[in-house]
């Protein structure tokens, strides 16, 4: 049985990405994240501190953002990971 793939419509080729929806999902999730911990990390600074601020704020500005939004890139990964596990056990059946 000789199948064209290039004209069999229900032909789709294996791939580990994820939906695009999904990743642009996770994209603005790492950066929501990384906004909100920028906040927080300002905010946290911005209570304990006197006097001349500019420094110490902006880097609990840097840090928080930069560990939130790594968080959050981890559990994005993970996620998708979990939704191509999904994807190919759907495919199984």
């Amino acid at each position: 049985m000789d199948v064209n793939r290039e004209t069999d419509a229900s032909f789709r080729p294996l791939s580990a990405l994820p939906s695009r929806g999904a990743r642009i999902a996770a994209y603005a999730a790492v950066v929501l994240g990384g906004l909100a911990g920028g906040l927080i990390g300002y905010g946290l600074v911005d209570v304990q501190c006197t006097g001349d601020c500019a420094t110490p704020l902006g880097l609990g500005l840097f840090v928080g953002a930069v560990v939130t939004a790594g968080g959050t890139a981890i559990v994005s990964v993970l996620v998708l990971r979990a939704l191509g596990e999904w994807r190919e056990l759907q495919d199984r059946r």
